[in-house]
């Protein structure tokens, strides 16, 4: 079932594009991440992302045309399921992907979490596409924590979010993840590899530290 961006800002289906604009300025100011510490920052930075994506869609007014219609549109899919406008984008944004045009692709996978905000698909293409520059790796950590959420038992989301978490420089996020994608999924040369590059070395500094860190003059 498609996310209601009215819902998201906390707004009237009938409100103006200035009561859009005045209801995203206030959020933005109230619910920016930079406003949030630790642990908290990270559910922050998916919110304020949600009322972005809102905020995208309903001051476009092609957008939110497509968006109300999608709403008015009984839900005939299965439970979980994506909706069409969902798959639309999620195939333009695999296309655009191929072609290493990840601007675009990023744009379409962040169309389809639109549509659908609990498609894990979306979300995972999302982070993986975001991965591509330096400059997005928050927005593809956001994204592939959404996946995680929506489908915990994927070892594959897990795995790129040891991946993106090892990237940002997040060490324990990425263990958590690395070792959640081998109880869903089974042992993996590659995320043993990386679980041992990233406790490993720190075993290796404490053994040291214990054999020759403790000489007295």
């Amino acid at each position: 079932m498609a996310a209601d961006f009215y819902a998201v800002l906390g707004l009237p289906r009938d409100a103006t594009t200035e009561q859009v604009k005045h209801r995203f300025l206030q959020l933005t100011r109230e619910k920016h991440p930079d406003r949030f510490p630790g642990t908290e920052k990270q559910r922050a930075e998916l919110e304020f992302q949600a009322i972005t994506q809102a905020f995208n869609v309903l001051s476009n007014p092609e957008r939110r045309r497509l968006h109300d219609a999608e709403l008015a549109r009984p839900d005939a899919s299965p439970q979980g399921a994506p909706g069409e406008l969902a798959k639309v984008y999620l195939s333009r944004g695999v296309k655009a992907y191929k072609a290493r045009n990840f601007t675009e692709a990023a744009d379409n996978f962040s169309r389809a979490t639109e549509a659908d905000g609990n498609n894990a698909i979306a979300w995972h293409h999302l982070a993986r596409t975001c991965m591509q520059q330096e400059r997005w790796m928050p927005r593809a950590a956001a994204a592939i924590t959404r996946a995680c959420e929506i489908d915990p038992m994927k070892p594959e989301y897990s795995k790129l979010a040891g991946q993106i978490f090892t990237r940002t420089g997040e060490k324990e996020k990425a263990v958590q993840f690395y070792r959640q994608a081998i109880r869903w999924g089974g042992d993996d040369p590659e995320i043993r590899a990386a679980l041992d590059a990233l406790e490993g070395k720190d075993k290796k500094k404490s053994l040291l530290g214990g054999l020759f860190g403790g000489g007295g003059g």
